[in-house]
């Protein structure tokens, strides 16, 4: 009795991993499915962001990415547990609704809420121009990813100089606005992202995606959930 009760669990699970799957369109994985040690702290499913609240399509804190991205995401996380360290995800997947959600936000002058958090010494209005803000984006595209690097012990993020989603100059690659630890925390990232197949964005140091990304030219909008 006992083995075929453990046969029935073994099908439910089954089971619910196959519906989960049916959810998403082909070539599409939970990160956690992946990668089952990785750190998820899935911002725009709740308020710690930059519009200051749950942003539309984000139903629940998951990470959903293409296949080829998570298997090399994997290889990311092998080669930073070889040094002491783990990555954490702030976002992976993006639905074109969502990105429709933060255009909605950036055209609200008013809505000023998180600007000394996110964004304290740019004016709302550029946020287009300057490329933090976009009416397309490659999250949307479902191969890139918004990430750090966390250490393996304690699960603290490192510190990279600046916050995630800060909006402004000491975010970008290139700024000489860090010290030299910090930079040398961003490097160790951006070294093994390339390494194992992904590209970095200038402005944006926690943002990468994946070289020959699966679907270079279709912009997905089914939810995160």
């Amino acid at each position: 009795m006992k083995s075929l009760s453990s046969l029935l669990i073994f099908i439910i699970t089954l089971n619910i991993g196959l519906a989960q799957e049916k959810n998403l369109p082909e070539g599409f994985i939970y990160l956690k499915d992946e990668i089952s040690d990785i750190e998820l702290e899935i911002r725009y499913a709740g308020s710690n962001n930059f519009i200051g609240k749950k942003v539309n399509s984000y139903i629940k804190p998951v990470a959903i990415i293409s296949k080829p991205a998570a298997e090399a995401l994997k290889k990311v996380q092998k080669d930073l547990m070889a040094e002491g360290y783990c990555l954490k995800v702030f976002d992976a997947y993006r639905p074109q609704t969502a990105v429709n959600h933060f255009i909605e936000w950036a055209r609200k002058p008013e809505d000023t809420l998180t600007k000394q958090q996110f964004y304290p010494d740019i004016d709302k209005k550029d946020l287009f121009q300057l490329g933090y803000i976009a009416t397309k984006s490659g999250h949307s595209r479902g191969s890139t990813i918004d990430l750090t690097i966390i250490d393996g012990e304690t699960g603290k993020e490192l510190d990279m100089g600046s916050s995630y989603d800060f909006f402004g100059d000491i975010s970008h690659h290139n700024t000489t606005k860090i010290n030299k630890e910090q930079k040398a925390r961003r490097s160790l990232l951006k070294r093994i992202m390339i390494k194992n197949g992904f590209r970095p964005y200038p402005e944006e140091w926690w943002h990468y995606t994946l070289r020959n990304e699966p679907h270079p030219t279709t912009y997905f909008d089914f939810p995160v959930k």
